[in-house]
C-alpha cells in the first residue's frame, strides 16, 4: 500500500486537516479534495471512488469525512483496515466532529497520523500504542524526577539539621557569656518555610548575617541555555502558517479543566484588621455508601496592615471564646499572616457528609448506562463551582448524554467526563445525570469532586476585634473558605 495523503474535509471538498506522506504540493492535495465530493454517485454506498491516477478511500464523520488518497494499484482490503484506524484515533482528540474542533486540534491529530504511516506505508501499530507514542510517557523521565524529588528531600533534611545546629551553638554562647556567633550564607530566607500550625511558640530564626553588596550584572542578554523558553522557531512557523493564509486557533478548551482544589478570591475591602477563615475537607466515600474517612481542618489567620513574636493565651480562649496575648506588651506584627487558631474535625459518621454522590453504571446490550445523583446535606451550605469527574474507558469514543442538571464536558485525551454546577445550595440541593458508552462498571471510579463555598463548614466565624486597652471596637474585614483538598468516591 502507498498512502498519498490523509485529509479530514467537508462535504464540500475543503480541506481542515492534511498529513500528506509523499513529497505533493499544496495546490495538488486542494486540487484532489475540491474533486472528491464531485466523483461520489449519489444514491450508492459506496466506501472508495477513483479516477485515472488516485483513488478515494472515504468515510463519512457526521457533516465531515475522512479521506484517504492512495494509489490506484494499492491493496483495498488494508487501506479500508487504515481507514478504520485513523477514523477511530480523531474522537481521541476530538470532543465533537465539528470543523471548529477538528482545527483546534490539528497539530494532535497530525501527529497521531505519523503514528499510523511513515513514508506511505502503513505502521503495525493499534490504538492504544498510539496514545502512548502521542503522550511521550518516558520510563527515563520518571527515574529522573523520583531522583530529583529525593535529592531535594535530602536537602530539606540536611537544612533543618544545620538549622539546629545553629540554634545549639548560639544557645551555648549565650549561656557562655560570649557574643552569638554570626553565621554566613544561611539568611533569614532559608526559614521562611510556612508550617499549618496555629501558634508557633519556638520559632528557629538564625541571625541574620551581613551579606555583601551583590555585584552588578551587565544588563546584556545571557547566552545561557534555558529550559521551558519557548523559542522564536515556533512562532517563525507559526508567522509563515498565517501568512499562507491558514486559520490557526489557539486552544483554550484544557483552561476550562476543574482544578482539584480552588481558592476564592479575596474581598475587595480590606480593613486595617483582616480575618481568614479557612477550612479544607478530605473526604472518601465507598461507591456502595459508607463513610471511609472524613477530615476537616480549619485555620484563623489575622493581618494587621497599620515584632517580636505573639504568644496566644490559651486559656482565655478555653474559658472565654477569646483570642488574646499572653504578654499584652507585645503586639500582633504589621503586614504578616499570622495563624491564631485551628481546629480539626475527624468522623465516620455518614449524616456529616455536606455532599452525598451516588452512582449506579449497569450493563447493557451495548455497553452501561450510567446514572450519577448529587445531593446537598447540610442545607446551610453553598457551594459554588461545584465539579464532579467522572472516569470513561479508553478508545469507545465520546459517551451519549441523556438527562442532565448542569453543563457537561468530555475530555478525550484524559478520558473524563466533568459534570459542572455553578451552585448547589437548598434551592438546588439535588440533581442528576444519565449517560451511555461501552464500558463495565468498575472503569467509572474514582469518581473525584471539588467546590468552593464562601461557609464554613464547623460554622466558625469572628464575631468582633476590640483594643486591649479601654475594649474599644475595631474595624475589621472578613473572608471565609470552604475548599477540598480531595473528595473522592472509591
Amino acid at each position: 500500500m502507498v498512502l498519498l495523503a490523509a485529509a479530514v474535509c467537508t462535504k464540500a471538498g475543503k480541506a481542515i486537516v492534511s498529513r500528506q506522506f509523499v513529497e505533493m504540493t499544496r495546490t495538488r492535495v486542494e486540487g484532489l479534495l475540491a474533486a472528491f465530493p464531485k466523483l461520489m454517485n449519489t444514491g450508492k454506498q459506496h466506501t472508495f471512488v477513483e479516477t485515472e491516477s488516485v483513488r478515494y478511500v472515504y468515510q463519512p464523520l457526521e457533516k465531515l469525512y475522512m479521506v484517504l488518497i492512495t494509489t490506484k494499484n494499492s491493496n483495498i482490503l488494508e487501506d479500508l483496515e487504515t481507514l478504520r484506524l485513523f477514523s477511530r484515533v480523531i474522537p481521541e482528540y476530538c470532543r465533537v466532529l465539528e470543523e471548529s474542533e477538528i482545527s483546534e486540534h490539528c497539530f494532535d491529530l497530525i501527529f497521531a497520523f505519523d503514528e499510523i504511516v511513515a513514508l506511505g506505508y502503513r505502521e503495525n501499530v493499534n490504538l492504544a500504542q498510539i496514545r502512548t507514542f502521542t503522550e511521550m510517557d518516558s520510563h527515563e523521565e520518571k527515574v529522573f524526577r523520583a531522583v530529583r524529588e529525593t535529592q531535594e528531600r535530602e536537602a530539606k533534611a540536611e537544612m533543618k539539621r544545620k538549622a539546629k545546629e545553629l540554634q545549639r551553638a548560639r544557645q551555648d554562647a549565650e549561656r557562655a557569656g560570649k557574643k552569638s556567633p554570626s553565621f554566613g550564607g544561611f539568611g533569614s530566607s532559608g526559614m521562611s518555610s510556612v508550617t499549618s500550625a496555629t501558634i508557633i511558640t519556638d520559632t528557629i530564626e538564625p541571625e541574620k548575617p551581613r551579606v555583601a553588596p551583590a555585584p552588578v550584572r551587565p544588563s546584556g542578554s545571557s547566552k545561557a541555555l534555558k529550559l521551558g523558553v519557548k523559542g522564536k522557531e515556533v512562532d517563525n512557523f507559526v508567522d509563515k502558517l498565517k501568512s499562507e493564509g491558514e486559520n490557526i486557533i489557539t486552544s483554550t478548551a484544557g483552561r476550562k479543566a476543574s482544578e482539584a482544589s480552588k481558592v476564592l478570591q479575596p474581598p475587595v475591602n480590606i480593613e486595617s484588621v483582616h480575618m481568614r477563615v479557612e477550612e479544607r475537607i478530605s473526604l472518601t466515600c465507598g461507591r456502595d455508601g459508607g463513610l471511609q474517612n472524613m477530615e476537616v481542618l480549619g485555620m484563623i489567620t489575622l493581618k494587621r496592615h497599620n515584632k517580636t513574636h505573639p504568644h496566644v493565651d490559651k486559656k482565655l480562649f478555653t474559658t472565654e471564646s477569646l483570642i488574646g496575648l499572653k504578654n499584652q506588651e507585645k503586639s500582633f506584627p504589621l503586614n504578616s499572616d499570622l495563624g491564631v487558631l485551628k481546629w480539626r474535625l475527624q468522623s465516620t459518621d455518614e449524616s456529616l457528609i455536606p455532599l452525598t454522590i451516588n452512582c449506579w453504571p449497569s450493563e447493557s446490550g451495548s455497553g452501561c448506562d450510567v446514572n450519577i445523583e448529587y445531593e446537598l446535606q447540610d442545607e446551610a451550605l453553598e457551594l459554588n463551582d461545584v465539579v464532579i469527574t467522572i472516569p470513561l474507558p479508553s478508545g469507545v469514543g465520546a459517551p451519549v448524554v441523556g438527562d442532565l442538571d448542569g453543563q457537561y464536558n468530555h475530555d478525550s485525551r484524559k478520558n473524563i467526563l466533568e459534570w459542572s454546577l455553578p451552585v448547589i445550595d437548598e434551592k438546588n440541593k439535588s440533581g442528576s445525570l444519565e449517560f451511555s458508552i461501552n464500558g463495565k462498571p468498575d472503569d467509572f471510579f474514582p469518581i473525584h469532586v471539588s467546590f468552593v463555598s464562601k461557609r464554613n463548614f464547623c460554622d466558625i466565624q469572628v464575631a468582633k476585634v476590640t483594643y486591649i486597652e479601654g475594649g474599644s471596637p475595631v474595624k475589621f474585614s472578613s473572608e471565609t473558605s470552604f475548599v477540598v483538598d480531595k473528595y473522592e468516591i472509591l
